[in-house]
């Protein structure tokens, strides 16, 4: 089932709803909104095409099915496996198009009226992901035998299972404090291994012949060095009396290395020490007895993040207004705010929509994650007082400009966030199984084996 399970997983793992259906244009292999029962077909049936199943009021297809055989072949192909025989392979196709149409028939009932305006939004978000306008992705549509209406049901349909996934799935997903713990000290540990440490040592070597006696001799000579530290004594003055390594001049220092470039005992001893630590006991390697100090510890990459200062104006289409109309309005600002006629921050205030209007559309410092993928992308790619393009997201339209950037540490609170997040993600799959597989215990499936 694992080669279909992605299948029957459409309507859950693709996040954003342009992102669902982005690959949509130029597909005309992909099924059609759900038809119900009784209701009249978007196209005329093929010769062979019959119903093989009715799921609550919404029909399966033999046309569907094989359509999804032929997906399943070509995805083992490219991922060099062997589908299932033909019997199972037509099996699970069946399974996953029954599950489809249990989770969605549920959605429509569960998810409340769907706004045209958040339609709108996604099929802008469609054509601008593809490069194309209203008009050309009408045509590109036409082409692969589809229309806009179609694409709008589609697309409304998808918006509904994401809105009851998010909720419902969502709901079932529980993150423990121990969980976000356990999770920040995974991350801790694997980030030492990118950090620069600064150590420096004072070693009393140990021949590999020597017995018992002289090794007693050295280990008692460090616990001399390390007694003189304990005492108050610099550590780089024992070193040059006391240490046995090439590094005693320079009072032991070893100078910042990247953990990864430092024996794993050296790691493992300076763990947990603060800079200008000392450790308790030598350490004893092939070479003899150490005793490390740490100088100074290295940021490791997840301790900072780059923010980004932002500002923009957005303008959400409406019955009155297209996404093309206030794109095509916002384009007009950007000309005029980048020849100096008018100012960015006095657009926000008179014609922003969103509560950053005041401020003169000041989003404050924003760090990675913190809009939604589609704005963070287009004020990603800009430069420190650059202007973008109109951008369509979920939320509307937006001009977006970049006032500064820097490099700030990440909030321990944020850090948190991020972990929580993490560990939902990785809860979500099994989640969305279990829901889907209950969704589709109380379906009400009829399977019809024979073309009527």
């Amino acid at each position: 089932m694992q080669l279909i399970r992605s299948m029957s997983l459409l309507w859950g793992l693709r996040r954003l709803p342009a992102a669902m259906l982005t690959l949509f244009i130029g597909l005309a292999g992909l099924p059609s909104a759900a038809q119900p029962v009784g209701a009249a077909p978007a196209a005329v049936a093929r010769p062979a095409d019959h119903i093989v199943a009715v799921v609550n009021r919404e029909l399966v297809t033999a046309v569907e099915v094989e359509r999804g055989i032929e997906r399943a072949r070509a995805q083992a192909t490219a991922a060099g496996t062997r589908p299932p025989a033909a019997d199972e392979l037509r099996r699970q196709v069946l399974e996953s198009l029954i599950e489809e149409r249990a989770v969605l028939t549920h959605a429509r009932e569960a998810a409340g009226r769907i706004d045209e305006a958040e339609v709108d939004r996604a099929v802008a978000s469609i054509a601008a992901r593809n490069g194309l306008d209203m008009a050309q992705l009408r045509a590109r549509l036409a082409q692969d035998g589809l229309d806009l209406q179609r694409l709008r049901a589609t697309l409304r349909d998808q918006l509904a299972v994401e809105r009851t996934r998010e909720r419902e799935v969502g709901a079932r997903i529980r993150v423990t404090e121990a969980e976000i713990d356990e999770w920040l000290a995974q991350r801790r540990e694997q980030a030492l291994a990118q950090r620069d440490l600064d150590l420096a040592q004072i070693l009393v070597s140990v021949p590999e012949s020597a017995d018992a006696a002289l090794e007693q001799q050295r280990r008692e000579r460090a616990e001399q060095a390390l007694s003189r530290l304990r005492a108050g004594e610099a550590f780089e003055q024992v070193a040059r009396e006391m240490s046995d390594s090439a590094d005693r001049e320079r009072g032991g220092a070893l100078g910042p290395r990247p953990a990864s470039r430092l024996p794993d005992l050296f790691v493992a001893a300076v763990k947990g020490l603060q800079p200008g630590d000392v450790t308790q006991v030598p350490v004893r390697s092939g070479a003899g007895f150490h005793i490390l100090k740490l100088r100074a510890l290295g940021d490791a990459p997840q301790d900072r993040v780059v923010q980004t200062l932002a500002r923009h104006i957005l303008v959400r289409p409406s019955a009155r207004q297209s996404v093309e109309e206030v794109s095509a309005r916002l384009a007009e600002f950007q000309r005029r705010i980048g020849s100096g006629q008018l100012r960015f921050e006095d657009v926000a205030r008179d014609f922003s929509e969103d509560r950053s209007a005041p401020q003169g559309g000041d989003l404050g410092w924003l760090s990675p994650g913190a809009t939604v993928p589609e704005f963070e992308q287009a004020m990603d790619a800009l430069p420190v007082g650059g202007l973008s393009d109109p951008v369509v997201s979920r939320f509307g339209v937006h001009l977006i400009e970049v006032v500064e950037r820097r490099e700030a540490p990440v909030d321990p609170r944020v850090l948190r966030e991020q972990a929580r997040n993490v560990l939902r993600g990785q809860k979500f799959e099994s989640a969305y199984v279990e829901w889907v597989r209950e969704l589709r215990a109380r379906a009400y499936v009829e399977l019809r084996d024979a073309p009527l």
